[in-house]
Order: structure tokens, then C-alpha cells, then sequence
């Protein structure tokens, strides 16, 4: 096995391009050094992106962040800019792993993992967070939620690696949340997830609104009528209602010890109604 550290973006798309056989990206490392001491991953090469400008910065960018590929968990929660834009992308980076994973793990990793139950990446997409894929002929920014493709499959060509994540400028009369279940109280895998964004005008009224469930598909699901439930009200019961029918009725989970398909449906509106309850008290209701 080689280990490459290139500095970079050119120099590392150029080695992606050339015939490295398996080649493995490394950024945080949790999850790839855990399948290779398990025996679940055998690269024939690891291309650390660390050491390239911009991979490990939180940069302000068009109102907005930008996430470098290599932005930790720890470093998002430390960053009070980030934070207070986007409160609920950060809370659901902090959910990946132990206080020592926070360290090292990153939410491009967690998406790029393409695990249906990762935390972080509902919290994307309600955001409408764009990836910058960089490839061999430059870059191209594609939404998050067109990177997994399935359980653990990405639409990344071989030759291409995630090198940031964007978070887009928003009204400051907006919020979002994301709120999961999980059998224990912590470190453990969501059973459901919601992720869940909206702004209100200044009569209090949602103008826009973009939910997003995971752990009940093969990938994270869209729930457009959630989003059109809450659409043109003052979030009030009825329209929570509505938002919690659309989301069960959109979850399709499978079965399995962690719960069954009943209560994984019944839970994704629960969860879909508490975070609406949570992003419409971030923007001010």
C-alpha cells in the first residue's frame, strides 16, 4: 500500500486519473482506517487531501460557508459564525461518533460513506448544501443529496473526490434542526432522522421550507408535501399535522432489531413535527 499527500487540487485529481488500482480518499480517516484494521477495505493506495489549501477551512463565502473536505465535527461546533447561521447542521455533525470521533470525522466523509442512517446529511440537505466534486477537468458544484446513490455507493467517477461542502446565504429570519432516534442516548445509529429548514416572513408566516428524513430509505428522502404543508402558514398545529402525515407517509424503512417498519414510519412525523417546532423557534415565531 502507497500513501500519497498531495498539495494540490490538480496534483490530486492527477493521481486519482493515473492507474493507482484501489485507491481510497482519506480526510478524517474514521471511517476508512476502521474498515481497513477490520478487513473490510485492502486499498492499494490512500491519497490524503489534508495537506491541500482550503480543506480543513470554514471560509465565509456569498453570505454563506464554505466546509473544506476535511472540517471536523469539533471544528464546526467551534466556529460561532457557523453555528449561529446554520445551528442545525452543526448539531447533527455533532452526533457523528464519540467526543474523540468529533476530532477527526467530517460531514463530507459522512457523505461520501453513503450510509442511509448518516446524521449529518439530512441537515444538508434541508439546507440545500451543494458538494464541489474536483476532477480531472476541474471542479462542478452538484446538491448534496445527488452524491449517494444508494448504501455505500456515491455518483463520484473514480477519478473525483468531494473538496468542499456549501452552505447557502439565507434570510435571518430562517431555522433549521435536525433531530434523530436513536436506542440509546448516544453513539449509536439513527433509527430515523429529520432534517428540517425554514424561513418565516415578518407576520410570522413560512415563505419556504425543505425537509429531509433519513434511515427510512435507501438514501435521504425529499418530502416535498412536508415542505408544501407548512408553506403559507404560521407553522401552527394543523399544519404540523399535515407535515407529520406527509413524512410517514413518504418514510419507506425496512425492518430490522432496531425497529420495525410501523414504528420507524410512525416516528419519522414525530420527529418531522418537533424539528419544525425547533428551526420555527430559530427564526423568531
Amino acid at each position: 500500500m502507497r500513501y500519497h499527500a498531495p498539495a494540490t487540487l490538480e496534483d490530486a485529481t492527477q493521481l486519482l486519473g493515473s492507474d493507482l488500482g484501489d485507491c481510497r480518499i482519506l480526510a478524517g480517516g474514521t471511517d476508512l482506517l476502521v474498515r481497513m484494521r477490520s478487513g473490510f477495505a485492502e486499498p492499494d493506495n490512500i491519497l490524503d487531501i489534508k495537506r491541500i489549501d482550503g480543506m480543513r477551512d470554514i471560509t465565509a463565502e456569498d453570505g454563506g460557508w464554505r466546509l473544506g473536505a476535511a472540517v471536523s465535527g469539533a471544528e464546526m461546533g467551534e466556529h460561532a459564525g457557523l453555528t449561529a447561521d446554520w445551528p442545525g447542521v452543526v448539531e447533527a455533525a455533532g452526533l457523528i461518533g464519540s467526543t474523540q470521533i468529533q476530532g477527526r470525522c467530517t460531514v463530507v466523509g459522512n457523505l461520501c460513506n453513503a450510509s442511509p442512517a448518516a446524521d449529518s446529511v439530512p441537515a444538508l440537505v434541508a439546507a440545500r448544501a451543494t458538494a464541489r466534486i474536483a476532477g480531472p477537468n476541474g471542479t462542478r458544484d452538484i446538491p448534496v443529496e445527488d452524491v449517494p446513490t444508494g448504501p455505500g455507493k456515491t455518483s463520484l467517477a473514480k477519478d473525483e473526490f468531494v473538496a468542499s461542502v456549501f452552505l447557502p446565504a439565507r434570510p435571518d429570519t430562517s431555522g433549521d434542526a435536525y433531530l434523530r432516534f436513536i436506542p440509546r442516548t448516544e453513539m449509536d445509529i439513527a433509527v430515523v432522522g429529520c432534517g428540517l429548514s425554514l424561513t418565516l416572513d415578518g407576520d410570522g408566516t413560512c415563505t419556504d421550507a425543505r425537509v429531509a428524513l433519513g434511515a427510512v430509505g435507501p438514501k435521504v428522502i425529499i418530502v416535498e408535501d412536508a415542505a408544501k404543508a407548512l408553506m403559507g402558514t404560521k407553522v401552527d398545529e394543523a399544519a404540523l399535522d399535515a407535515l407529520a402525515a406527509a413524512c410517514s407517509a413518504a418514510a419507506t424503512p425496512i425492518a430490522d432489531k432496531r425497529g420495525t417498519v410501523e414504528f420507524r414510519t410512525h416516528v419519522s412525523g414525530v420527529l418531522a413535527k418537533r424539528a419544525a417546532k425547533i428551526a420555527a423557534s430559530r427564526a423568531g415565531a
